[in-house]
C-alpha cells in the first residue's frame, strides 16, 4: 500500500463547512488524489482531555459542537464509518511511547474533523477516527505524539492535524480589526519554517513568531502543526497549500508532507 501523507488542515470556523472559499476546491482535488487512503485519523483542536483519547467507534456521529450558527449548519451530517481496528493500534503505538492512552467506544466527529473532511472526502466512505490532544500538550508533547502515529502511514492511513494558521475568534466576532495584516505576518511566518523545516522555531513560535500570542491567544488550534509535522518525515518537505484568508485574519493555508510530486503545484492552481 502506498504511504499516506501526512497534513495539517486549518479549518478556521464551523462556517468553512458551508463557505469552501480557496481552500475547499483544494481539498476536494487533494482527496481526488489519494485513492488509496485505508482510514482518516484526525487530531483536532476541538477534542482536548486527560490523557490521550482514542475514538474506537463504529459508526461515530456528527457532533455540533459549536452555537450561533445558520440552522443549515447543524442539518449537516458526516455518517463516515469508524476504524475501531486501527483506533486500537494507535493506541499501542501511543502507549508505547509513553503516553498514557484511553480508548473510547462512544465518541463522534467535532467539527474539526468532519467540517474538513466534508471537503476531503465528500462521500463520507473513508473510515474515520481521531485522537485527543491532552489538555497539558506543549510543542515538543505534539511532535513526539505525531511522530508515534507516523508508522499508520505506512498501512495507507492519512493523519491529519486539524486546527486554523491564526485563531482570533475575538477579534472576528467582537468587530472591526484596525490591522489584520499581523495575521498574513505569522502565517507568512510559519509558511516559511514549515518550508525550511525549522522544527526548533516552530515549537518555539510563541517566543520567535511575530504576534504569536494574537495570532493565537490559546494553543489548541497551532498544536495540530505540530502533530501532523511530528508524523512526517526528515526527508519530507512541507508543501503549502493557499487557502487565503477569512473574515481578514483566519488564515486557511494548510500544509501537507509526503505529496505526490507536482500535486502541491497543481493545488495552487485548482482555485
Amino acid at each position: 500500500m502506498t504511504r499516506a501523507p501526512a497534513l495539517f488542515v486549518s479549518h478556521g470556523s464551523p462556517m468553512f463547512a458551508l463557505e469552501p472559499g480557496l481552500l475547499g476546491p483544494r481539498l476536494r482535488e487533494l482527496g481526488a488524489a489519494l485513492p488509496d487512503v485505508a482510514a482518516v485519523l484526525v487530531v483536532s483542536a476541538h477534542w482536548q482531555s486527560r490523557g490521550v483519547r482514542v475514538a474506537a467507534t463504529t459508526s461515530p456521529e456528527t457532533i455540533h459542537d459549536f452555537g450561533g450558527f445558520p440552522d443549515e449548519l447543524y442539518r449537516l451530517r458526516y455518517p463516515a464509518p469508524g476504524a475501531p481496528e486501527l483506533a486500537a493500534e494507535a493506541a499501542r503505538l501511543l502507549e508505547a511511547a509513553g503516553f498514557a492512552v484511553t480508548l473510547d467506544a462512544q465518541r463522534g466527529l467535532d467539527h474539526g474533523a468532519w467540517v474538513p473532511l466534508r471537503h476531503l472526502f465528500a462521500a463520507a466512505s473513508v473510515p474515520v477516527f481521531q485522537v485527543s490532544l491532552p489538555h497539558d500538550l506543549d510543542g515538543a508533547a505534539a511532535l513526539r505524539l505525531g511522530a508515534a502515529l507516523a508508522p499508520l502511514r505506512d498501512r495507507g492511513v492519512l493523519i491529519v492535524g486539524s486546527g486554523s494558521l491564526t485563531h482570533n475568534l475575538h477579534e472576528v466576532f467582537g468587530g472591526r480589526v484596525d490591522d489584520p495584516q499581523y495575521a498574513q505576518a505569522f502565517a507568512d511566518w510559519a509558511n516559511d519554517a514549515v518550508h525550511a523545516r525549522a522544527i526548533d522555531a516552530l515549537v518555539d513560535y510563541r517566543r520567535r513568531a511575530p504576534d504569536a500570542a494574537r495570532a493565537h491567544p490559546t494553543e489548541e488550534h497551532f498544536l495540530p502543526l505540530l502533530v501532523a509535522l511530528g508524523a512526517s518525515a526528515d526527508d519530507e518537505a512541507g508543501e503549502r497549500i493557499e487557502g487565503g484568508m477569512t473574515y481578514g485574519i483566519l488564515s486557511m493555508d494548510s500544509f501537507g508532507w509526503g505529496l505526490r510530486p507536482g500535486l502541491a503545484e497543481r493545488l495552487r492552481r485548482a482555485a
